[in-house]
């Protein structure tokens, strides 16, 4: 059986993406990332899908970054303001390039001979480190570092996050367990700029929207 490495925030593309993978025959690893994130929600809502799964989750502590991104980025100082629309604050400098890294020395030490991570199409335009051609450098950086032939993919990066929620939806993926918002509330805010997203995208996809929100 093939097996493969799948960054896992517990949002609803990853867990799309998780699914996805599963039913395409893989042994799936998740591995997830706590990198100083205001919201530990995600972090709850990846370890709960995972034991829904049947699947052991490596959460890798990287707390420790937040000393270099507090003051850049809202998603780790709450001094910032969280913004409704994309902003550059909303930004975590060079964040799937670190848990690719990582994610990339897992596969090594399973043996595993794919990464997949949940980048999609409307992250594209926002995102550097969404993009295909940053994808085919840094698969073929890993192979250079690691003198192996690693396959580094985003199943996803073709799909806006509506087709992204249609699919899941097909897959039987809990959207209702999933964590999205940018804070860290008992209920999604509704007024981030990620919240606007997931309600935009389940309206879209013409698909029944099981979250819970502020507003």
């Amino acid at each position: 059986m093939k097996r493969a490495i799948v960054i896992f925030s517990g949002g609803p593309d990853s867990t799309t993406l998780l699914y996805l993978t599963m039913r395409r025959g893989y042994e799936v690893h998740p591995i997830t990332f706590n990198y100083g994130q205001l919201a530990k929600k995600e972090l709850e809502a990846a370890e709960r899908i995972s034991n829904l799964l049947g699947l052991k989750l490596k959460i890798i502590d990287l707390n420790s970054l937040r000393e270099l991104f507090l003051g850049i980025t809202s998603l780790v100082d709450e001094r910032i303001p969280i913004t409704e629309g994309f902003s550059k604050q909303l930004i975590v400098p060079f964040r799937n390039g670190i848990m690719l890294s990582i994610a990339i020395a897992y596969a090594q030490s399973m043996g595993a001979k794919y990464v997949f991570y949940g980048a999609q199409g409307s992250d594209v335009p926002f995102y550097p480190d969404c993009r295909p051609k940053f994808i085919k450098a840094f698969q073929r950086s890993a192979r250079l570092g690691t003198d192996d032939k690693l396959i580094i993919r985003a199943p996803l990066i073709k799909m806006r996050k509506s087709e992204v929620i249609r699919l899941g939806s097909k897959l039987g993926v809990p959207f209702e367990l999933t964590w999205s918002c940018y804070r860290n509330g008992e209920r999604h805010c509704g007024i981030c700029e990620s919240c606007i997203n997931r309600k935009r995208a389940f309206m879209e996809a013409g698909i029944r929207d099981p979250t819970e929100y502020e507003i």
